[in-house]
């Protein structure tokens, strides 16, 4: 039988490969398909076998190479890795002039090198690890993260066919992704420190290129942007390392050795300080969300892949691993209520926006941001409610970028206006959209369900400011979501039926994240009994008891009913009825042609119908930079104390 390390050492350096072969494919663009929807495939039945392995053991299984040999060449490649990084930051920094991001590189990267060249880094006693938070990585990654990978074959064809001012290096740009998908696998499955570091570096270089892949001047500003931030979370993190080994006793060197420390000290709270700094640049949360804002000047698949299944999710993964450090700290307060403040300013700002893409950048940072003020609890609650809305979250949102990238190349817009009558227009891109937007919001459907252990992990901790921003924030989740739906299904006369040239492969992708979708809601129980459940008793070292309990079960069973009886109720009561054409209601006496109304001055009017932004009230310019000043000073806060607390 394969071992669980196996197969992940697989899911580690085949991406890598395959990347390769995708390079070498730049004109067959047939071969380049079957090899890019094959290989996705290979990865993830691999990824789904490990996770599914990992979670029937429940167990935390440590692994380091027996064969010196080996360890020897795998150290020997990171090092080579970690320069090469360092490298093309460097010369790309130079060519556009940012020089900046060459010292914010170096920071990062070369005390790290400079131990390991000196001979100054202390034994490690593990190298890999793999338990039940990393499976369910596993599958979020190994799923997700090969479906966008196909998505993007069909995808790009369309995008050079209307983007003709952009060079086409679809063979680069499919590469990045792969490349980015085995950093993850690495980064997940890593527990030296150095390791992590070198993978969480493999993932801020890929999101810098991919944002960067147009090279319009847009695009170049925006992917130095998020350069520069991600870079400076990996000050962060190479930092948080060389606290731990210079000044603890203990000279910790793993994740599960930090994990395993008990009660921290100042020492090691301030390395946990520095690597949740670091996971909150990477999850895009306040001061650092712009980078993610900036990302969506970049092909879709590149979007669906920062914002659902890999680069965000690595900050939130990391504040999970650390989350029982949280538990009663400064630490952790200070990162729950910037996690709770980000939630409800960034689903304030996404009421604002009409593009599509733009608002659900903003439900991404905001969901985030519930998901990081969970993880600071520090509780079984939090990070119960923390692994379901990043599980959700993932499939949800990687689903409605790959359908508003779709309807842009339909329509030649993915403004949410010109979404009117969507249903008639694009009646299964319209079906998918919607399905992915009831998975954020609606009731029986598992963002909303976690809401309500997140509620609870907040009343818990006595805090009334986190449940006021859960409250609200949900409130204008609600406000955002509920207008774009509504849209989608309002059919008024122009609406008229428009061709579906979605590609196949793009159906690959789609079609199984919709039916996950559906699925994830009616094995909700299930999913808390195998994968979350096994996450708590890992991460807490303790058997928990089952934050979800029978009448929990019967209640979410009631609402997945309720789903499909109400339509087909109303169906049935409708049987023989006739169908009757009415006027729409207008602010004035509708002309007769419904196209026209007669305002109070006896003029006829065009009639549009469209929705409230109120941009003077929640748009950027009003909101976001107050937003960035006041998380900004919480963090500088957060760190100084710390840092107060040591020396």
């Amino acid at each position: 039988m394969i071992s669980v390390f196996q197969t992940s050492g697989f899911l580690i350096l085949f991406p890598f490969v395959v990347a390769l072969l995708v390079v070498l494919q730049k004109k067959d663009t047939r071969l380049r398909r079957v090899t890019v929807i094959g290989n996705g495939f290979l990865i993830m039945a691999a990824a789904v076998y490990t996770a599914v392995c990992t979670l029937m053991d429940g167990q935390e299984i440590l692994f380091k190479p027996s064969s010196e040999a080996a360890l020897s060449a795998a150290e020997n490649t990171i090092l080579v890795g970690e320069i090469f990084l360092l490298l093309v930051v460097t010369v790309l920094s130079i060519r556009y002039k940012k020089y900046y991001c060459i010292l914010i590189g170096a920071l990062g990267t070369c005390p790290i090198l400079a131990m390991d060249f000196l001979g100054l880094m202390p034994e490690h006693e593990t190298y890999l690890r793999l338990d039940p938070l990393a499976a369910v990585m596993y599958l979020i990654a190994g799923v997700v993260g090969p479906l966008i990978c196909m998505y993007a074959v069909g995808y790009m064809s369309d995008y050079h066919h209307h983007h003709t001012d952009v060079q086409d290096r679809t063979n680069v740009f499919l590469a990045l992704l792969f490349v980015f998908l085995g950093g993850m696998f690495g980064l997940i499955t890593s527990d030296n420190l150095v390791w992590v570091f070198f993978f969480w570096e493999i993932t801020s270089v890929c999101s810098f290129l991919l944002i960067g892949y147009t090279r319009s001047p847009e695009a170049v500003n925006n992917s130095f942007r998020a350069l520069w931030m991600n870079l400076l979370g990996g000050v962060g993190f190479s930092a948080g390392i060389l606290v731990l080994f210079w000044m603890d006793e203990n000279h910790i060197s793993s994740l599960s050795e930090l994990n395993h420390v008990g009660i921290a000290g100042p020492v090691v709270m301030l390395s946990v300080t520095l690597f949740a700094f670091a996971a909150l640049t990477k999850s895009a949360q306040f001061p650092f969300s712009r980078w993610l804002l900036g990302a969506m000047v970049a092909p879709t698949p590149s979007s669906a892949l920062l914002h659902s299944a890999t680069m965000v999710k690595i900050g939130v993964y990391m504040l999970i691993r650390l989350s029982p450090q949280f538990y009663g700290t400064f630490t952790g307060v200070m990162i729950t209520v910037l996690g709770g403040f980000t939630f409800f300013a960034a689903s304030l700002l996404a009421i604002s926006q009409s593009d599509g893409k733009k608002v659900l950048a903003y439900s991404t940072i905001s969901n985030l941001g519930l998901i990081t003020a969970c993880a600071g609890t520090g509780t079984t609650e939090g990070v119960w409610a923390a692994v379901m809305l990043m599980l959700f979250h993932a499939v949800s949102k990687s689903l409605l970028f790959q359908t508003v990238g779709d309807i842009e190349n339909n329509m030649g817009s993915r403004d949410i206006e010109d979404m009117h009558g969507l249903v008639i227009k694009l009646p299964r891109l319209a079906l998918i959209m919607m399905i992915g937007i009831c998975g954020m919001f609606m009731a029986p459907f598992g963002m909303l369900v976690s809401k309500w252990a997140a509620l609870k992990a907040f009343v818990d901790s006595q805090s009334v400011w986190l449940v006021l921003f859960l409250v609200f924030g949900s409130g204008s989740t609600l406000f955002y979501w509920a207008k774009w739906l509504g849209k989608i299904c309002t059919v008024i006369h122009q609406s008229v039926n428009l061709e579906d040239e979605t590609h196949g492969s793009e159906l690959i992708s789609m079609v199984p994240l919709t039916g996950l979708i559906v699925v994830m809601c009616f094995a909700f129980p299930l999913m808390s009994n195998t994968m979350v459940q096994p996450v708590l008793n890992t991460t807490f070292n303790k058997i928990v008891p089952n934050v979800i309990g029978g009448s929990d079960v019967i209640i979410m069973m009631i609402m997945v009913t309720m789903i499909f009886l109400v339509p087909l109720g109303s169906r049935f009561l409708s049987v023989g009825a006739k169908d009757k054409m009415t006027m729409s209601y207008v602010a004035g006496v509708n002309a007769g042609d419904d196209r026209h109304y007669i305002d109070s001055f006896g003029k006829s009017r065009s009639l549009y119908l469209a929705n409230w932004y109120m941009e003077d009230y929640f748009g950027e310019k009003r909101l976001l930079m107050p937003c960035v000043g006041i998380s900004a000073i919480l963090v500088i806060l957060m760190v100084l104390i710390v840092m107060g607390g040591v020396f």
